[in-house]
């Protein structure tokens, strides 16, 4: 932990070497964070709810998704820009260190201008957290933790899969942004409203909305089962298979040479 806060102090240090670049990127990730959530303030003006969930419901859940996304976004971008580190030999050299290759490839890129979507993420919270009418009691404010933190494993998975996907391509496959750019900018609202198909998806096959929909069910009181409340934890077992899934790509990988 003490030498991954001194990678932490290194990446920030060297962002504050270019401050107003640094902040004008921050700025523009609230900026557009904004102009997506200006969305679903145009839809629920027009139509009131979707789906039975009304507009402090929906923001509730798409702030939870979007600090979810920036947080691992910003902590695990060493695996989003995994095959650049494949391509160019540098994970040849990680490999030789006397440390977790894991580690090493989280320490090597953190993205702290990416936490813009956070800061408007939380601006959203800070108002819909007291406009839903949610009785706040331990276990709501559990549920609306697990969520995040939820969030963060699955997303965080998924960028280990694309990485680990890299041993047998060596460039990145898009098609993992379906569930990653796309799972943040779908899980906007309720997964329920794209239907039961997509949904059975998104809980058995990529667990999005074990973090998204049934822990919301729970927090808006549509259901009293603490099973709801706690299917966060079970979504992040994903990290298991797919932390399996990058020890058997390593054990494939072969140099890409000088």
């Amino acid at each position: 932990m003490k030498l991954y806060l001194r990678y932490l102090s290194i990446h920030l240090r060297s962002l504050m070497q270019y401050k107003t670049s640094f902040f004008m990127t921050l700025l523009g990730q609230i900026i557009l964070s904004f102009g997506g959530y200006l969305t679903i303030v145009f839809m629920m003006v027009r139509y009131h709810e979707v789906e039975g969930f009304n507009f402090s419901e929906v923001s509730l859940c798409y702030a939870a998704v979007l600090i979810a996304f920036s947080l691992a976004e910003c902590f695990f971008r060493g695996f989003d820009t995994f095959p650049t580190m494949l391509a160019n030999g540098e994970f040849d050299r990680i490999m030789v260190r006397p440390r977790g290759l894991i580690f090493q490839v989280l320490a090597q890129k953190i993205e702290f201008s990416r936490l813009g979507r956070l800061i408007q993420a939380s601006c959203v919270f800070a108002w819909a957290i007291p406009a839903s009418g949610i009785a706040w009691s331990w276990d709501k404010i559990l549920t609306l933790a697990l969520m995040i933190a939820g969030g963060v494993a699955v997303f965080a998975g998924l960028f280990i899969i694309y990485a680990a996907l890299c041993f047998f391509t060596v460039d990145g496959l898009e098609f993992i942004n379906v569930f990653t750019d796309g799972g943040r900018e779908f899980g906007r609202y309720p997964f329920s409203i794209y239907g039961d198909g997509i949904l059975r998806l998104l809980t058995f096959v990529v667990p999005l909305a074990m973090f998204q929909y049934y822990p919301l069910l729970y927090l808006t009181g549509r259901t009293d089962s603490t099973l709801y409340m706690l299917t966060p934890l079970l979504g992040s077992l994903f990290l298991v298979p797919c932390l399996l899934f990058w020890r058997f790509g390593l054990r494939h990988y072969k140099s890409v040479g000088s």
